[in-house]
Parts: C-alpha cells; structure tokens; sequence
C-alpha cells in the first residue's frame, strides 16, 4: 500500500462523543438512556399475561425487521448466540454427515464441539487462517452445514447467499450473531439462524435467538440424536416440536429489563428505515475507517478481500516495518499499549484485536455507532501509533 500522509503525533482536540467500540456487548442506539426501561414490567411473571404480549411485540419485530418468512419460527433462548447454536447442534447433528467451515475463533469453536464433543463420525472440516474464506465451492450441500455469516473475531463474512445450493439435501446452520440487521441476510438459504441481541442492535447479553425453517423442524420431528440433552437444550417433546419455546412460553426465565430494552433498539431502527437504515449506517461507518486505512501508512485490513471484508467487526493490523521488525510477542505488546493509550484518554473502549486472533485491532463499526465517532476516533488512532512507535 502506498501512502503519503504524514502523521501528526500533537493529541487531537475532537474526541468521539461516545468512546464506545466494543464488539460486544456493543454500543447502545444514539440517545439511549436508562429512561427507556421506565415500563419495563419487572416484578411481573414472563408468563404474565401483559409480559407474553411484550415478548411476542419483541418476536414480532424481529421478524418485521429482518424479514423472516412467515412459515419460519422464532424462538428466544438462554445463553446468548452460544446457547442457541449449541441447541440446534446437539438437537440436529447426525442425521447425515457435517461440513463446518472455520476461519476465526467461533467457527473453530463449532469444530471442537463437533469433534470432541459431540464425537460425529463423518465430519469435514472446511478451514482457513485469519483474514480469508475457506473454499466455499467445496461445500459439500448433501451434508449440514455449519457456518458463521460474518466472522466476529477476524472480520471476514461470506459475501452472500450464493454460495448455497437452494436444493441441498442436509441443513444448514449458521452462526449470524454479528450479521444481522447489518447485512442482507437470504433466509431461505438458511435453515437455522442463530444470534444475540448484543451485537447490531446494541441489546443486552444473555439472551440468544434461534431462528428454524420448516425444513429445521422436520428434522427435530424425525431424528432423535443418540446423546443426553438436558432440559435447558430440549427443543422436542415425544418427537414433537414444543411449539411453546416459539411463541412466548420460553425454556426459562426471560429478562423483561432485557425484552424493553430490544424492543427500543428495534423501534428506533424502525424509525431510520429499518434494516436498510441499519445496513447504510454501518455501510457508512466502515467506509469510514476503509477511508482512513487508504491513506494511513502503518495499518491495513486482516481480511484480504474487499468482498469478504465485514462492515461491523472491523479487524485491523499494524503493518509499520518497525513494527513488523519485533517478535510476534513484541508485536502483540506494541497493538496492546496503543490499545491502552486510547482507552486512558478515553476515546475508544475496548479495540483491541480478540484474544485468539492475530495482533491489532477490532473496532466496531455497527449500526449504533454514530459515524461522526469514527471520524474523530481516527485521528486519535494516528496520535496512540506516533506516540508507541517513539517509544520503541
């Protein structure tokens, strides 16, 4: 990358107004206060009749929102996205044999519990490094398949739906949790969908949504996996579908605090265009550190291919010889104390690459955020590399 721009290593004086970049729990929606639960219905039953009715608004939107097809089911379970990918697994998994695709720190997750776990005897595993797909042409569509639409921890999503063969044979199951309401998500190329509230929308964690075809259900209905399942995954009852977790009778306690919160997040999204609203803006938000990344000499992109590249979890690396010059412990130090700088100015929370994958940095760049934050964080960006870097 050729670039001309001289870094300024003076402090800027327009700092984000909302320092928060964290990929998870995200940003709240501009404006949010506390102020938004006031009518929560705490203290009252989830099984009350007034709290069923804000559970089913809250599924109601969602569908609203993301266009869900009328003859899929929504369903809010425990654990966030973990738990509702783990649900579908250990429910669905066995019937024919699994491809599962990994390219970062989740979909590798997938694998182990795949493997190791649930101990599958005809399994591919599809993998990659940071940075790019696997091959999606040799997915084989015969077997489920497992995947992440938008990789959290690398940055990287599969460009679209295309890739999946409308007449496949086995399922396919996916991962969506930093997707969703940022990307054009083609749910009938999706069997089974998983996400959380916490990501796009801002909401809080704990709570995971799963999302079935009625080809999902037919698989619930007619495969009874050879393993225990405790009470918290159970989806079927005497080989029927319980009906109930996709409605408003959910497996266990639902935080009503939680349920007011998502149903703000969905309307105000409803009042920006909905889910085109929300994909411009983060459209808008990545193109601002994309433009940035242009014209700044020591950074770039993880992912290697603008098509592939997410417009959420933005993953950076630090590309400045000097810094490329020290060991990968070094380097992984030098990405921290940036990291660190900014956070005692208080200007970016929470940007630092994720643990398991290569060193740099993860800004989050939903539909939460406002644009005008990450045109002021990018100089601050600029001023923390000038001021490590003098430090080497």
């Amino acid at each position: 990358m050729t670039n001309t721009n001289v870094v300024n290593a003076t402090k800027p004086a327009l700092r984000p107004q909302n320092p928060n970049f964290s990929s998870g729990p995200c940003a709240k929606r501009p404006g949010w206060s506390p102020a938004v639960l006031n009518n929560a219905l705490v203290g009252r039953s989830h099984r009350s009749k007034p709290a069923k009715a804000r559970i089913k608004h809250a599924m109601d939107l969602m569908r609203q929102l993301l266009g869900i097809p009328d003859d899929y089911l929504i369903g809010i379970v425990p654990a966030s996205d973990t738990g509702a990918m783990e649900m579908a697994m250990w429910n669905m998994l066995g019937a024919r044999g699994v491809d599962v695709l990994a390219w970062e720190s989740f979909g590798a997750g997938w694998v182990t519990d795949i493997e190791k776990q649930l101990k599958l005897d005809d399994v591919r595993v599809l993998k990659s490094v940071y940075g790019i797909l696997p091959d999606l042409a040799q997915v084989d569509f015969d077997h489920d398949v497992i995947f992440t639409w938008n990789g959290t921890t690398s940055g990287v999503r599969v460009p679209d739906g295309n890739w999946i063969d409308a007449n496949r044979k086995g399922l396919t199951i996916c991962d969506a949790t930093s997707a969703v309401f940022a990307q054009d998500m083609d749910f009938a190329k999706l069997d089974v969908t998983t996400f959380s509230w916490q990501k796009v929308l801002g909401g809080e964690a704990a709570h995971g949504i799963l999302v079935l075809s009625p080809r999902a259900v037919e698989r619930l209905e007619s495969f009874t996996p050879d393993r225990a399942l405790p009470k918290i995954f159970r989806l079927t009852k005497g080989g029927k579908l319980i009906r109930g977790i996709f409605d408003v009778a959910t497996i266990n306690t639902i935080s009503m605090l939680a349920i007011e919160d998502v149903i703000d997040a969905m309307e105000w999204s409803l009042s920006i265009g909905g889910s085109e609203g929300m994909r411009q803006r983060a459209d808008a938000n990545a193109k601002t550190i994309a433009d940035w990344v242009k014209q700044t000499r020591w950074v770039d992109f993880l992912p290697k291919v603008l098509e592939t590249r997410s417009n959420t979890s933005v993953c950076l690396t630090i590309t400045d010889p000097a810094v490329l010059s020290l060991s990968e412990e070094g380097q992984a130090a030098f990405a921290k104390g940036l990291v660190s700088l900014l956070d005692g100015e208080d200007v970016a929370y929470d940007i630092g690459a994720y643990r398991d994958a290569p060193s740099g940095l993860r800004i989050w760049c939903g539909s939460t955020v406002e644009t005008s934050d990450l045109a002021a964080l990018t100089p601050w960006l600029d001023w923390a590399f000038e001021t490590q870097k003098s430090a080497l």
